[in-house]
């Protein structure tokens, strides 16, 4: 049986400024980075996360496995303060959204990575 998601797929252009957008800009932290045997990948997470997210090489995995879908996943994270995240991606020069309050009550906003990925980021009440 499955009992978590353990890792999420990013297939990114450049690993380097992928990781670089996700510790310097977000605060993740990395977990592991692995080169071996050609294949190289760059696990990263929030502190205590449960799950992480492996940022891997696009045109890489395109040549080992040209049937595999390299979209950007839809990724939803969530937050507790959503307007200091906002106002702190926004001093960084992250490309972010607009905050919408949803009808139950959460606020939500998107942002961009380098590439052009966007992922979402929501304060649960």
């Amino acid at each position: 049986m499955i009992s978590k998601l353990g890792q999420v797929m990013l297939y990114v252009n450049n690993q380097d400024e992928a990781r670089n957008f996700w510790t310097e800009k977000l605060g993740f932290s990395v977990i592991a980075e692995e080169n071996s045997q050609g294949i190289r990948w760059i696990e990263v997470a929030p502190k205590g996360a449960a799950t992480s997210i492996v940022l891997q090489n696009k045109e890489f995995v395109a040549k080992m496995e040209p049937e595999m879908n390299l979209g950007t996943p839809s990724l939803m994270f969530f937050t507790d303060h959503v307007d200091q995240l906002h106002a702190d991606l926004s001093n960084k020069n992250v490309k972010v959204g607009e905050i919408v309050s949803m009808p139950s009550g959460e606020k939500v906003f998107n942002f961009a990575d380098d590439e052009e990925n966007y992922f979402a980021v929501m304060e649960k009440k």
